[in-house]
């Protein structure tokens, strides 16, 4: 389903995973299933591409595990959420020659450096909310200013608002990927370590990183959120060893993001030793903490490490560590994503009420975000699928998500 080899590979070790968990050999299943043990052994080898959603359906059906689980880079047969009209507008004007015209320019408005900042903090406090519409009508103005602004300044001036622009590609990244939109997301990212370089920021450049990391990551485009991450957490090692908060945030961050990668490449021992990186560098810092817009600090170590065991299947372990945990310091956007894994453990235990309670709060939080977001309308899907007896609650959830 996907172009990624990696991700190809990644599900068939998902796949040999759950078939040895149901104590079947590859001759039993391929039985079970209709198929070769040949096609089986190049399926979980990553060998051969399952290119047909009926028959990821069957797989997940016979292995009793949710679609969502099994192929969570799988596209959803459920209604298609309609995006923010807003970000519709914000990947529009991601496309504009906004900077073209800035240089072309021959008269340039008067700069005030302080209020396009508070602008991208505004920007900021609306991405944490995962307010998608907010934030992208708020972008769609801040981009060209910014963009008119950096090429009318010059000296220290013109580096804070490269540095601003920085920032504020850096939301631009975060709405686009939230909203399913890869190829945008990555252009603003791009454009953001391009405007962290101009202000001279490497640090920046490094949160530029991260948010591409990030994308690729949506887009289970997994080898190139490994590079990328990989790359960026090896250059930042130095100043991270220094124990500068700043860099330990971002290196801490970035970590943990290799964490996921390994953990949907199903290769546990190196997802827990990204883990212990991140947690060192987050004892070091020693309270949570939002450098660099990453959130970085003890709390959000031990959400990733509930996000780990959910990608890996381990859900006892997964709602163990959640009983611990108290994310109410962190923003909605964190939060609610937080939520969808614990959901996400309670599907794997086939726990519909306690998945639809879990979702039931994300959406609460963050409700333009969730309804979006491919995890967690392929839960619901899959509790549909599964749900027996017409729940309500979880029928309530399905047409909240459009999916009715």
């Amino acid at each position: 389903m996907s172009e990624d080899p990696s991700a190809e590979r990644a599900l068939g070790r998902r796949i040999a995973l759950h078939r040895q968990r149901r104590g079947l050999s590859q001759r039993e299943f391929a039985r079970l299933i209709d198929r070769s043990e040949t096609w089986l052994s190049q399926v979980e080898r990553g060998a051969r591409k399952i290119d047909r959603m009926t028959v990821l359906e069957r797989l997940a059906q016979v292995l009793d595990v949710p679609l969502s689980e099994l192929a969570p880079e799988a596209p959803v047969i459920a209604a298609v959420h309609e995006e923010p009209q807003a970000a519709t507008e914000l990947s529009l004007a991601l496309s504009s020659s906004h900077a073209l015209a800035a240089v072309l320019r021959t008269e340039s408005p008067p700069v005030d450096i302080g209020e396009l900042s508070d602008r991208v903090e505004r920007a900021w406090s609306h991405t944490h909310a995962s307010e998608v519409t907010q934030v992208g009508e708020l972008l769609v103005q801040l981009l060209p200013d910014l963009e008119s602004a950096a090429r009318s300044t010059e000296g220290e001036g013109q580096r804070a608002v490269y540095a601003a622009l920085a920032r504020a590609y850096h939301a631009c990244a975060a709405v686009l990927s939230t909203i399913g939109d890869s190829g945008a997301a990555w252009v603003a990212a791009d454009r953001a370590i391009a405007a962290a370089e101009r202000a001279e920021d490497v640090l920046l450049m490094g949160e530029g990183a991260f948010r591409l990391t990030l994308v690729f990551q949506a887009a289970r485009r997994l080898d190139r959120a490994h590079q990328t991450a990989s790359t960026a957490a090896v250059a930042l090692e130095d100043r991270a060893d220094d124990g500068e908060p700043g860099a330990l945030s971002v290196s801490g961050a970035l970590h943990l993001q290799l964490a996921i990668v390994a953990a949907r490449q199903n290769d546990a021992e190196r997802a827990y030793q990204e883990i212990e990186v991140a947690r060192r560098a987050a004892e070091r810092l020693g309270e949570d903490r939002n450098d660099y817009n990453t959130e970085f600090g003890p709390t959000n170590v031990a959400l990733h490490e509930v996000a780990v065991a959910v990608e890996l299947g381990d859900a006892g372990l997964a709602l163990r560590t959640a009983a611990t945990l108290d994310p109410s310091g962190l923003s909605p956007e964190r939060r609610s994503r937080y939520l969808i894994d614990i959901a996400r453990a309670h599907g794997q235990r086939r726990n519909l009420a306690a998945a639809v309670e879990a979702l039931t709060q994300a959406a609460d939080l963050t409700p333009e975000r969730v309804a979006a977001h491919p995890l967690a309308r392929g839960l619901v899907a899959d509790l549909l699928r599964m749900d027996q007896s017409e729940d309500p609650d979880l029928r309530a959830l399905a047409e909240r998500f459009g999916m009715r």
